[in-house]
């Protein structure tokens, strides 16, 4: 029997007095992970960081997987570097923004499908940054054809003349842009900050306002059923909101309102004067109204201790309720209603299905069909329609499923998909039951109401003449063919695009992509964000294969084949995975390695490819058997169409590193700080030892797997114990979760489950994967 630790994201880790050099060694790995998270100057965890020595391969190097099965790099990916001139790799946009699948783009169609791979883009267009160049002027200087802003990638004619490295059109240089803000000199407008950085916000004027910037404005809606009640969430959302209610982005506008829901709908007076909050109960769900509409959504500064008490005695208000019916769609409707002069945020938790009113619903979840794929759409548009309304008014709707029943999130999942919103799940939560939920909740909970945010944000991607968008991933709604509506915008959230090439772009040696975010600060400034990517053309199929970014094409396949698996069958997007493998190794056998041997040969740059399709098939969103359940699955796939790539990739295919044999060799020292550097293992049982310690990274949590014969010094110093024995069966502190597994099921349900290269209940190994791969692209 093995003990397995999941440690969640807890920021900064102390170290206790008097500790040894291994646990010290331990915590360093977790405080740089955690640093690497919140640090917005930390571009890079661990193999990122300088004086790594990277992985030196030939990008188009033949390997033949089924006799190397040593693949793995010792540090964790990074993006291939685009083959561009020093100058311009310099101001380039960083990958952590900006990515593309292929990091040399094809000069035609022809030749992309000659490759077999798809070419889009991922994008992680809000993301906290710690420098940002702002710029403040009264001329934003854009191309007079396609309005794409001026950037690193123009071209200047002379003094007066810039050529827009999108269209080609030639413009003017306008005067003031012939003076330059940081060297406040004159005449030298290739200088400027826009011209010299491939990420800039500008203070937008009033000509990019359709009506005066709107204030932050917050609306929290609560489940008070029994259900909810029962679970426990309600008090610690309370205090958890009372301890960041000055952290709340915002000035002195900035508005909140309260709202909960059982079978009836309360709304809160909270208005400055009185002397306790008022409730304001509408049992009328068929027909919901607001009761007032001057005292419901308040100023916070002005009704800060109404907003207090409240929150000191909604956990108290609903302790005896017997009632177990949720009208949750008469409680979005009325938020819609209060929102709607001023757009904002809406935060909704949720406990169960909602069964009362407009946008009830039934279970649907049979245990031995969960792989249907009519059970993975929703079951009413109740939720996208109005979503679509909430949009239009500027309205964004997060959702919080703490759930331990089914509750339908395929149906749920749409009021935040289709008005830019967030989803956050918590399947089984308890208070009492499940601390490690309960921890987490609590996290992400403070991070979510104290993180940036941007208000009615609409985005827009250009790209090079030739080149076209024609699907996109994320949660949004589509205005226009390039024109993303994000009633909000946050710094969590990423977005994918798939696009083609319409016609040849053998006239350019460079293609250039451009995403502009237009958004309202929680402070009320109009601003826009804006990305540029510059990348090769190239018109040799080699050349495309060397440049393939293997872990972009794995995440915008899985965005793929997740709308796949809900427009046709879970079985369709399975088999569109499989294929992309086999079709690759066969165009990379056939067209560039003109190699005879047998085997299954794939070019170094995408050798890891099958493992990485592999890890998908195995993934919750994507997996066969009727072992998961049907709102773990959907979640899973909502958080494909919304994570960010570094975040995705740790989820589907985590790092494995081994911890109680780790030394100062080749150590990084950040800060007096020592941060080892470990080698990545396979994921494999092979490579777990029965005297070793083995931290698994999985993006928000780590793993610890600790062997029956690890040496009692390493468990003294990192788990508190003395020795295997007396881990306990559940330890919970404020950086560590400790699981005490009894049966081997379980244990496969938590850590094995990551283990992707070995055998499953449902699922080939990784060599099997191979050899099934080698067959169908004869």
């Amino acid at each position: 029997m093995k003990k397995i630790c999941a440690v969640t994201w807890s920021g900064m880790v102390s170290v206790r007095p008097g500790a040894s050099d291994s646990f010290k060694c331990v915590m360093s790995l977790s405080l740089l992970r955690s640093h690497s998270r919140t640090c917005p100057s930390c571009l890079r965890p661990w193999g990122g960081l300088s004086g790594v020595p990277e992985l030196e391969v030939e990008a188009l190097s033949p390997i033949n997987l089924l006799l190397e099965r040593s693949l793995l790099p010792p540090r964790p990916l990074e993006a291939p570097e685009p083959n561009l001139s020093p100058d311009l790799k310099k101001v380039n946009c960083s990958p952590q923004t900006f990515r593309c699948t292929l990091s040399s783009i094809p000069q035609n169609q022809a030749l992309l499908n000659k490759a077999r791979l798809p070419l889009g883009l991922l994008l992680h267009p809000f993301r906290d940054l710690q420098q940002l160049p702002v710029i403040t002027s009264n001329t934003i200087v854009r191309c007079r054809s396609c309005r794409t802003y001026i950037n690193p990638f123009v071209t200047f004619l002379d003094q007066r003349r810039w050529k827009c490295n999108l269209c080609y059109r030639v413009n003017d240089v306008p005067d003031e842009f012939m003076y330059n803000p940081v060297t406040r000199s004159y005449g030298e407008p290739h200088k400027r900050p826009e011209v010299q950085n491939a990420t800039v916000e500008f203070i937008a004027s009033s000509d990019y306002m359709l009506r005066p910037p709107q204030p932050a404005a917050y609306l929290f809606v609560l489940d008070v059923s029994h259900n909810a009640v029962e679970s426990g969430y309600l008090k610690f959302f309370c205090e958890s909101l009372m301890d960041n209610l000055d952290k709340l982005p915002g000035d002195t506008r900035t508005r909140v309102g309260f709202l909960t829901f059982d079978n009836t709908v309360h709304f809160y007076n909270l208005q400055e004067g009185l002397s306790q909050p008022q409730m304001l109960v509408v049992s009328d769900i068929d027909d919901i109204f607001i009761p007032s509409h001057d005292s419901l959504m308040v100023n916070l500064k002005e009704s800060k201790e109404l907003v207090k008490d409240l929150l000191t005695s909604l956990p108290g208000m609903f302790s005896q309720t017997k009632e177990t019916h949720s009208a949750l769609g008469p409680a979005l409707q009325a938020a819609f209603k209060l929102m709607s002069p001023t757009g904002g945020r809406v935060t909704v938790f949720q406990t169960q299905l909602p069964t009362l009113g407009a946008g009830s619903l039934k279970s649907r979840e049979d245990p031995n069909q969960r792989s249907s794929t009519k059970h993975l759409a929703p079951a009413t548009d109740f939720y996208k329609k109005l979503a679509l309304d909430c949009s239009g008014q500027q309205i964004g709707v997060d959702l919080f499923l703490l759930s331990s029943q089914y509750a339908d999130l395929a149906s749920l999942a749409c009021i935040s998909k289709y008005s830019a919103g967030s989803i956050f799940y918590y399947p089984s939560f308890h208070y009492i039951h499940n601390p490690a939920q309960l921890e987490k909740f609590q996290k992400d909970l403070d991070r979510y109401l104290t993180r940036k945010i941007g208000f009615e944000a609409v985005m827009r991607i250009r790209c090079t003449k030739g080149l076209s968008i024609h699907t996109f991933h994320g949660n949004f709604f589509v205005r226009s063919t390039d024109l993303l509506s994000l009633a909000n915008v946050n710094p969590d959230s990423a977005f994918a695009v798939q696009m083609s090439i319409d016609d040849s772009l053998a006239d350019s040696s460079l293609a250039c992509f451009q995403a502009a975010l237009l958004y309202t600060s929680s402070k009320g400034k109009r601003r826009i964000r804006v990305h540029t990517l510059c990348l090769p053309v190239v018109n040799q199929l080699s050349d495309v294969y060397a440049g393939a970014d293997v872990q972009a094409i794995t995440c915008l396949l899985a965005d793929m084949a997740i709308d796949r698996s809900i427009t046709s069958s879970l079985t369709d997007a399975r088999d569109a995975l499989t294929n992309a493998v086999v079709d690759l190794a066969s165009a990379y056998k056939s067209n560039v390695s003109n190699l005879q041997q047998s085997g299954l040969v794939f070019p170094a740059a995408l050798c890891l490819f099958p493992i990485y399709i592999l890890a998908l098939l195995k993934q919750k969103a994507l997996r066969t058997g009727t072992s998961t359940r049907l709102d773990e699955r959907v979640f899973a796939m909502c958080e494909f169409k919304t994570q960010p790539l570094q975040q995705l990739m740790r989820m589907v295919h985590p790092d494995l590193y081994r911890l109680d044999n780790i030394s100062d060799q080749g150590a990084l020292h950040l800060n007096n700080t020592v941060i080892p550097q470990p080698h990545l293992l396979h994921l494999s049982a092979e490579t777990l030892s029965r005297d070793g310690a083995f931290l698994m990274d999985c993006g928000n949590t780590f793993y610890l797997w600790i062997g029956k014969c690890c040496h009692d010094l390493f468990i003294r110093d990192v788990l508190g114990c003395p020795n295997y024995a007396s881990i306990p069966t559940n330890m919970v502190s404020e950086t560590v979760t400790v699981y005490k597994i009894h049966n081997k099921k379980k244990l496969y349900s938590t850590f094995f489950q990551y283990l992707v290269e070995d055998q499953s209940e449902s699922a080939s190994s990784y060599h099997e994967f191979l050899q099934h791969i080698q067959a169908m692209s004869k």
